[in-house]
This record gives structure tokens, C-alpha cells and sequence, in this order.
């Protein structure tokens, strides 16, 4: 049977308060589970001038009614505002679902009041009101606790799944919920049961390195909660006055790419394509192509081999696209020392995480070989010094021999 559910999205102008019904999404289920979305403005939104296409490329501005079929019929620009892995396992709890049960719509319609960027979506013409205050610090044990209780499948008071919010997709499939503090909003990233060691601490270290090696990183700060650490990251898509706070548009490198985010499908993933997209979408291609492979270098570094595209944004303020600053920087201890690999290609040979891979496209970034292999050098000088660099974050010296082996490994410096 073909079923049809839909929704309709509205849009914070950049630089205003202003929240407006932008255009109405619907997505048809055919008998065979195909999902084929429809998107289309509204005629009075386009009449607007203040108005803005959520993707220039895949939804101008204009009265087509735009098809999809990828991301289960979702245009990327919208799921980028949807919650990820985290957010939608809170979803389900809160609606006593199983995997599997909701249609992807749901999740827009369920997310959170305050997703990235500046989108949010409902089932009526004019957009709700605000659902209920930001949780503040003093509340980060509670939510600790419950995000605790979901993930041991036991019930959650009421009062504490309310401020439970799914969060956004800028912080993966960790636990984490939307602080307000200091006149900011913080995205809080939790402890989880099963780490291995402090993850918040060596995030934010990891974040503090990347600082130094010369990379554009969103702000942190470590939250001490009983004996746990918060990791707090400065909401970069939002900004504060006294009337409230602006929001930015945020689109993910999937969207960018057009691509799907199935690792089995991949052969768009790929740093020097993501380049080639920055110079139509940026509005200063050479400095954002140059900082991507600064970044793409620290991945290498470091081993942060969680690099997929919903890692990588481009954030929407009043003057054009520019790449956002980075975040979910976290290296991973793997074993081999023969070849380390990214989730996206680097270059000639493939996702290869080694030096004469990352050198082989470097006109793709605006970057000579000459001025590539000066950003390396830079990079290495620096985090070679991670381990005073780690200590002074906090790091215990037994985290830091967990994280060693991701850091500077032999197969990094391999120059064929």
C-alpha cells in the first residue's frame, strides 16, 4: 500500500529573530518500500526577499517541486537539522518505539526544538512556539543520569525525559543534550557506559592540539560533574542577544557531496571532491579549501578515522557559506602499523592515511607541493608535542598510553 506523510519547514532568517513557514516536504512510500520525497517552496516564502534557497544547488529558489529518493526521500539540507544516532534513540524511548518504527519524517517532526541550523519543522502552517526553557549546568547530573537509564533500558522520570532534548547531529551517536550557560549554548557531550576511558577529556585535548597545529576548531571547555567529565562545545551556529539567539544555516559534507551516508556506498566521500564543492559553495573558496586539508592532515595525524561526511559542515551566516570550524575530533588507537585509513579519500591511493597520498592531490586544495608539504611539516612539528599538550588538558597518563598508538604512527610519514 503507498502511504504519504509530510511536513512543513521553517527557516530562521540569518542575522534575525524572524521564523517563517519556508515550504512543505512530502514523502510517498510505494508498496516496495521506495520513498520518493517532494519538496517545494511556498509561493509566499518566494515572494520574500529576505528569503534563502536551503540548498543552492538542490533546492533554489524557485516554484519547481524538487524529487528525492536518496536519504530515504529527506533532501540532505533538511536531515542535516534532523537528529542523529543519539538523538533518535532518544526519539524512540520517548515514544515507546522500536527501531525501525518511524518514518523518517518523524524524527524531523520529534527532533529537537533547537537542531543545527537555522531549520526547524511541524505539521501546521505557522510555526509552534518554543516548547520549554534550556536545560543550565546545574541540570547536567540529571541528564547524565537518564541518558545512563536509556542506555540500560530502565525507565526515565518524566520530568527528566521532558529536558531530555535528542539533541543535534553536530555530536554523532554519543549522548549529549543542549546547555545554556554564559549567555552561549553549549552542545554537552556525556559520558557513556561502556568507554574505556575518559573520551571527553581526550576529545577535548584532541580539540586544544588541533588549535595549536593551526586548525579552525569550535570552542570547549571541560564541566566537571561528580567524578565524570562534560565536554561543552560552543554552539557555533548559534549566536546571542538580548532578544534571543540567531541561527545559522548548516548543511553536513553529505549534503555538499550529494551523497548517501551508507559506508557501503561511498565513492563520493572524498576530501579533494569535497574541494572541488567548497569553491562553488563558499564565499572564500581558498581559505576554506586550504583549512580542509589542514584538516585533512590532523585526521591523518592523529588517526581520526571517524572523518565521514556528516563530520565536515558548511555554516550559512548573513554574508554567504563558509566551512564551519571543526568538530568530533577524536583519534582512534587502531592496530595496524603498516596502513591507517580515513572514512574519506585522501588523494591518488585511496582513503590511505600516509604523507605521498596526502601530497598526491594537493592542486585540488589550491595548495602547491611545495606549500602542502610546509602545512605537513607544520602540523607534525606541533603534534609531536601531544603528549605535554595531553597532560596539560588533564589526560591521565593511562589514557594517554591508550590513545598513543593513533598518534604520529610510522605509516603516517611514508613517502611511497
Amino acid at each position: 500500500m503507498t502511504s504519504e506523510r509530510e511536513a512543513y519547514v521553517y527557516v530562521q532568517f540569518p542575522g534575525t529573530l524572524d521564523t517563517v513557514p519556508a515550504a512543505l516536504l512530502k514523502v510517498q512510500t510505494l508498496p516496495d518500500g521506495t520513498q520518493i520525497g517532494r519538496f517545494r517552496y511556498g509561493d509566499r516564502y518566494l515572494q520574500r526577499a529576505e528569503a534563502v534557497a536551503l540548498d543552492p544547488y538542490r533546492l533554489p529558489l524557485d516554484k519547481t517541486v524538487h524529487e528525492f529518493t536518496q536519504l530515504k526521500g529527506i533532501p540532505g539540507a533538511l536531515r542535516d537539522a534532523s537528529p542523529d544516532a543519539w538523538g533518535r534513540r532518544v526519539i524512540e524511548y520517548k515514544l515507546e518505539c522500536a527501531v525501525g518504527d518511524l518514518h523518517e519524517i518523524d524524527y524531523l517532526l520529534h527532533g529537537p526544538q533547537d537542531g543545527a541550523g537555522y531549520l526547524s519543522f511541524g505539521l501546521k502552517v505557522e510555526p509552534p512556539a518554543p516548547k520549554r526553557p534550556y536545560n543550565r549546568t546545574h541540570q547536567i547530573a540529571e541528564l547524565i543520569a537518564a541518558t545512563q537509564a536509556i542506555e540500560d533500558g530502565k525507565p526515565v522520570p518524566a520530568h527528566l525525559l521532558e529536558q531530555l532534548d535528542p539533541g543535534t547531529s553536530m555530536g554523532g551517536a554519543r549522548p549529549k543534550a543542549t546547555i545554556e550557560d554564559a549567555q552561549c549554548l553549549w552542545l554537552g557531550k556525556f559520558p557513556a557506559k561502556d568507554d574505556r576511558c575518559n573520551l571527553q577529556r581526550i576529545e577535548y585535548a584532541t580539540l586544544d592540539l588541533a588549535r595549536r597545529c593551526g586548525l579552525n576548531v569550535t570552542q570547549a571547555r571541560l564541566q566537571a560533574v561528580g567524578d565524570s567529565d562534560v565536554l561543552m562545545l560552543q554552539r557555533f551556529d548559534r549566536e546571542h542577544t538580548d532578544k534571543g539567539y540567531l541561527r545559522f544555516g548548516l548543511v553536513s559534507g553529505l549534503t555538499v557531496l550529494d551523497c548517501d551516508d551508507n559506508y557501503l556506498n561511498r565513492e563520493r566521500w572524498s576530501y579533494p571532491l569535497l574541494a572541488d564543492n567548497l569553491r562553488r559553495w563558499s564565499d572564500k573558496p581558498e581559505a576554506d579549501c586550504a583549512e580542509l586539508f589542514r584538516r585533512m592532515v590532523f585526521n591523518a595525524a592523529v588517526t581520526n578515522n571517524d572523518d565521514h561526511p556528516r563530520n565536515h559542515a558548511l555554516l550559512r551566516r548573513p554574508k554567504g557559506w563558509r566551512l564551519s570550524p571543526a568538530y568530533d575530533l577524536v583519534p582512534s588507537p587502531v592496530v595496524s602499523l603498516e596502513r591507517r585509513d580515513l572514512a574519506l579519500t585522501v588523494g591518488n591511493y585511496g582513503r590511505t592515511a600516509s604523507v605521498y597520498n596526502l601530497l598526491s592531490q594537493s592542486g585540488r586544495f589550491g595548495l602547491s607541493a611545495e606549500e602542502a608539504r610546509r602545512e605537513i611539516h607544520q602540523i607534525v612539528a606541533v603534534a609531536r608535542q601531544w603528549r605535554e599538550s595531553f597532560f596539560a588538558c588533564g589526560v591521565s597518563a593511562q589514557d594517554a598510553d591508550y590513545i598513543a598508538p593513533a598518534i604520529l604512527p610510522e605509516c603516517f610519514f611514508f613517502e611511497s
